[in-house]
């Protein structure tokens, strides 16, 4: 499984942004897909992620502003990020999750005035 991420890039507080990452390799459709993110000196950790069902799930700081969604045909993840705050500031990674976990490379989301 491939992954190519694309969108980022500084927005001003209270602004919006999309994320999108298509993924490549047979088995992309039973594979839960999501985002990650990462602030330097700190642990990765999941934003949102959604299963081969289409069952979602958030982190708590992002609950309300951020949406993930799947299109099965194009084998695309995307995750639309409303209300972004600078505490929302970090490298953003897509990943497919199956008997291992493939990552993206990663892309820079800068939320400030």
């Amino acid at each position: 499984v491939q992954l190519q991420a694309s969108g980022g890039g500084l927005v001003q507080p209270g602004g919006s942004l999309r994320l999108s990452c298509a993924a490549f390799g047979s088995a992309v459709r039973i594979a839960a897909l999501g985002w990650s993110r990462q602030v330097l000196g700190k642990e990765r950790e999941m934003v949102a992620d959604i299963a081969a069902t289409g069952r979602t799930k958030y982190a708590d700081s992002v609950k309300g502003r951020f949406t993930i969604s799947r299109d099965y045909a194009k084998n695309t993840v995307s995750l639309q990020m409303n209300s972004l705050i600078p505490e929302d500031t970090a490298v953003y990674y897509c990943y497919a999750k199956l008997a291992k976990d493939y990552w993206g490379h990663g892309t820079q989301v800068t939320v400030s005035s």
